[in-house]
C-alpha cells in the first residue's frame, strides 16, 4: 500500500493521463484504418472511426468542434475514393 500523499496523487495522475493517451492513440489508429481501408471494408471502418471519435468527445478527450472536423475529413476521404 502506498503511504505518501504525493505518491498516491502521482498514481492517480498517471492513471488519468494514461487513459487519455490510450484514447488519443485509438483515435489516430481508427482514422488511419478508415482512410486506408479497402472499398469493401471502408463503410465499417468509417463507422468504427466515427464511433471512437464520438466516445472521445463524450469522455472529454476531444472537443466537439475538433471531432466534427475529424469526422468531416473522414467523410471527404471516403467520398473521394469511391
Amino acid at each position: 500500500m502506498l503511504h505518501k500523499k504525493s505518491t498516491v496523487k502521482r498514481r492517480r495522475q498517471d492513471e488519468r493521463l494514461n487513459a487519455r493517451n490510450r484514447a488519443t492513440s485509438q483515435i489516430a489508429t481508427a482514422i488511419r484504418r478508415a482512410k486506408s481501408a479497402s472499398p469493401e471494408e471502408r463503410d465499417a471502418a468509417f463507422r468504427k472511426a466515427v464511433s471512437v471519435i464520438d466516445k472521445a468527445v463524450k469522455t472529454g478527450v476531444l472537443k466537439k468542434e475538433t471531432a466534427a472536423r475529424k469526422k468531416a475529413g473522414l467523410a471527404r476521404a471516403a467520398a473521394s475514393t469511391q
